[in-house]
């Protein structure tokens, strides 16, 4: 486990004035957790430019009664086997369906399977959000705790 270290920063008021409102609309408890979440972001960003291994989703919704659509979609999904982990089906209403991919492997494939579901005819909106196991950067100094909130619907992440 790494040392924490401590740094100073000048920052113009304004622009700590923003951040601040931000990282308080966001949920942060404190400029360190934002900025460490921040830093994590870039090299995250950073690997998946150098196409290293990562890890992500990719949520698609589609209109489930366009003509093959379905088996397209499945017919895809099983050229991708070994990066696809899992898949979540849920139907939204009488006509859409919202699928959830996790996936795994080099950052240009997962970009491709993403790419090519949302390019077939019938899907609506599709995005791939990528991240990272964390191997390569170090996450010393945060935690990740859930506490009960009743007013987020009783979900409260903070770092």
């Amino acid at each position: 486990m790494s040392d924490l270290v401590r740094f100073g920063v000048s920052i113009d008021s304004d622009l700590l004035e923003h951040f601040d409102q931000l990282i308080t609309k966001k949920g942060y408890n404190n400029r360190s957790e934002a900025i460490r979440d921040m830093i994590r972001n870039n090299m995250i960003e950073e690997e998946w430019e150098s196409d290293q291994e990562t890890v992500g989703t990719i949520t698609i919704v589609y209109d489930h009664h366009i003509r093959d659509l379905s088996a397209n979609l499945t017919h895809l999904q099983h050229s991708f086997t070994g990066e696809i982990k899992s898949v979540l089906h849920v139907h939204l209403d009488h006509n859409n369906c919202l699928e959830v991919l996790v996936v795994q492997g080099k950052a240009h494939l997962l970009e491709k399977l993403a790419n090519r579901l949302t390019s077939i005819r019938g899907v609506k909106n599709g995005k791939l959000t990528m991240t990272t196991t964390g191997e390569s950067m170090s996450v010393t100094g945060g935690t990740h705790v859930h506490t009960h909130d009743p007013d987020d619907g009783g979900h409260n992440h903070s770092h």
